[in-house]
């Protein structure tokens, strides 16, 4: 009960803020919109041991599929103009053919808002959706990794077609991508970057998260943080307002430790933004860092901070709706 009034009270604090500021009181209003309540239903599904841990590919994998297509369908979020349904199948060959792993056939999924003045640009948001599956007999369900990545993006989706039914939708198209394959070598990001369904030179911005849902070690005492990652390797547009809409919304802290290229971690090299950043495409990874539960089946959906977890996709949402929503798409003035 104590993280459900937490997150409540995080969604009231962005609302006062934003009073004040009269500058954006549309996106005040779809911020709200991500439910607390929403994150933890779908969590508890996505990272069940009925998931099986969601390896690529997999029959477990398949029903977390199934449920977020189910729960787009309900909430009117419609699959891509262009596409068939809501998947980009595929082929094993693909998945199989730097490592050699035996993957079987898989999928990423997509979803979809209809930009209202320049439908043709496109800002992604994305989070890989698969785990490493079950090992030794035990479940891995990867509540956090990337289960908190992938319930965000379906909090997303909903804030923004709800901004849309209302006639408040995005000036540029949102496109969700749940990506397979991340933990096997980002193959489901590279798929989609070498078979976009929209041009790339036509996708503005990258908005990927992977793991939103915890705390690391060097953040014991406070959960009121995520690592920003990216925002200002290709595009000081994209890191302004990663800075701007934090202050005035969500106040986090940013914290850019893992920002820099030369850092032993190379975690901006191993999250799907990369397979956009490498294409020129401006870029950001947003990321609680590692705990002890990473990779090991005590990744649970009970060490969940959903306050965190809330707030976190209220900035994703924030800086996405910015890039949206602004009058020129975000100008490129640097190379990766």
């Amino acid at each position: 009960m104590l993280t459900v009034f937490i997150g409540c009270s995080v969604q009231k604090e962005v609302a006062n803020s934003t009073t004040v500021s009269k500058k954006n009181a549309k996106l005040a209003t779809y911020l709200n919109a991500i439910s607390n309540d929403r994150l933890r239903t779908n969590l508890t599904y996505i990272a069940s041991d009925e998931t099986e841990g969601r390896e690529t590919g997999s029959a477990g994998q398949k029903k977390a599929g199934k449920f977020m297509i189910d729960f787009y369908k309900k909430n009117g979020v419609s699959f891509p103009k262009g596409a068939t349904d809501y998947y980009q199948h595929i082929p094993a060959a693909f998945l199989n053919a730097k490592r050699n792993e035996n993957l079987p056939d898989s999928e990423n999924i997509w979803a979809y808002i209809e930009g209202s003045e320049k439908p043709e640009e496109i800002v992604v948001i994305s989070a890989h959706y698969d785990h490493v599956g079950v090992q030794n007999g035990e479940v891995y369900n990867g509540a956090d990794d990337d289960g908190s990545g992938t319930v965000a993006l379906m909090e997303m989706a909903v804030a923004f077609q709800k901004a849309k039914n209302e006639g408040h939708g995005p000036k540029r198209s949102i496109l969700i991508l749940h990506v397979t394959g991340e933990e096997h070598g980002l193959h489901g990001s590279r798929f989609y970057a070498e078979n976009p369904l929209f041009p790339l030179i036509n996708t503005v911005a990258d908005v990927n998260i992977d793991m939103i849902g915890r705390r690391d070690d060097l953040h014991k005492d406070n959960n009121n943080y995520v690592y920003v990652i990216g925002s200002d390797y290709l595009s000081s547009d994209l890191y302004n307002i990663c800075e701007s809409v934090n202050k005035e919304y969500t106040k986090l802290d940013l914290d850019y430790k893992y920002n820099d290229k030369k850092d032993p971690n190379r975690f901006y090299y191993r999250s799907d933004h990369y397979n956009f950043a490498k294409n020129g495409i401006p870029s950001v990874f947003l990321f609680n860092g590692t705990h002890a539960d990473y990779h090991r089946a005590s990744d649970e959906v009970s060490k969940i901070e959903f306050d965190a977890l809330t707030k976190r996709t209220q900035y994703a949402f924030a800086i996405a709706w910015e890039i949206a929503n602004r009058k020129d798409r975000l100008i490129v003035d640097k190379k990766e």
